[in-house]
């Protein structure tokens, strides 16, 4: 590098930047080139998951990256430019230039890092088994610590890019200061979106709901499907989304079916007349749930919880592993039983009596 600075010491300015340039380029080809496919061999013989994201998720950024931090090297080392020197006018402009975009491709670079550990990190938890409360917790904190980090990282790029300009710099070492954070947060927290962000933290480790979860919020039932920084998405049952602000989950009640295990029972409840013989239905429930794989097989019950003066209220109570199962479990459940009595005892549905009398 010394002999190429010194070959090129009687040209011109430009060409001496352009030339490094070139060399940093190809540094950066020959890095990208080298590097990466020995750490594709390298996940293939391993059967490494980080190392196989890390190549997918990387490979550009740390092109630019490498490109960017190498040209501000070479071109530092070009020595103080002195002012009565032509190429002043564009060396100071070009090397901030190249110093900004080395801030934001480092700043991405950290971001593919948070998601490189992020995939490992589902990868190792899957959600995708029945019980998964374990995983569904952590993927929950995962997926609001990851989006709090880009934040962080966004924030701290602004920052260096402001530290390069002289009226900046007070604001740029402010923001990098954990008070200058603080007080941006302590500053807009008034704001109602920022109050749902400040919320967020609190779910994200306190837990009252997680993905997957499944909820009834204001009448609705569906399940968690996305937890951002300000609101939760919930698919419901017909394929709507319902968009809840943070904040509602700390201010309100609502119900959550899988706080602390995806198990549930379903109630089916059958209005039937008095004359109806109900062991006889008590035996073909367990009949019918023998044939059910929904069923866990944890509860069934037949039982008479209430009377009015036309018919008897009949509920019965099966069990399944989850929310979506049990919901079905309980339709086939109460279709059959209809159909049963329908078959056996026609004359148990409500009836109305009239009772007339000779004057």
């Amino acid at each position: 590098m010394e002999q190429l600075l010194k070959y090129l010491e009687d040209t011109e300015l430009y060409v001496r930047m352009a030339a490094l340039m070139g060399v940093a380029l190809l540094i950066a080809l020959i890095a990208v080139f080298v590097v990466y496919p020995i750490l594709r061999t390298a996940a293939k013989r391993t059967d490494s998951f980080v190392l196989e994201a890390y190549t997918k998720r990387t490979k550009k950024i740390f092109f630019w990256l490498i490109f960017f931090l190498l040209t501000v090297i070479f071109w530092s080392g070009l020595g103080p430019i002195k002012e009565s020197n032509p190429g002043s006018l564009y060396y100071r402009p070009l090397l901030r230039l190249d110093q900004s975009l080395l801030y934001i491709f480092a700043g991405l670079f950290a971001y593919k890092l948070v998601n490189v550990a992020a995939d490992f990190l589902r990868h190792i938890y899957n959600a995708d088994d029945v019980h998964n409360l374990r995983e569904r917790k952590i993927l929950t904190q995962l997926q609001y610590v990851q989006r709090i980090a880009a934040i962080v990282i966004f924030i701290v790029v602004i920052a260096l890019l402001l530290l390069q300009f002289e009226s900046m710099r007070n604001l740029g070492t402010g923001i990098l200061t954990s008070a200058g954070i603080g007080g941006i947060i302590i500053g807009i927290a008034a704001q109602k979106s920022i109050a749902n962000l400040l919320a967020g933290f609190q779910i994200a480790f306190t837990q009252p709901i997680r993905l997957d979860d499944a909820l009834i919020v204001q009448g609705e039932f569906g399940w968690v499907e996305d937890i951002t920084l300000t609101y939760v998405s919930l698919r419901l049952w017909d394929q709507r989304r319902l968009i809840v602000p943070l904040q509602h989950f700390i201010d309100s009640t609502f119900q959550n079916w899988t706080r602390t295990n995806s198990e549930l029972i379903g109630t089916v409840f059958l209005y039937l007349d008095y004359t109806f013989p109900v062991e006889e239905l008590r035996q073909e429930l367990d009949r019918y749930l023998l044939t059910q794989e929904l069923w866990d097989e944890r509860t069934k019950a037949v039982q008479v919880t209430d009377t009015s003066e036309k018919t008897m209220t009949l509920r019965i109570l099966v069990s399944s592993n989850n929310a979506g199962n049990t919901f079905t479990l309980r339709c086939n459940t109460r279709e059959h039983l209809i159909q049963w009595v329908q078959q056996h005892y026609p004359a148990s549905f409500p009836r109305q009596r009239v009772a007339l009398e000779r004057e």
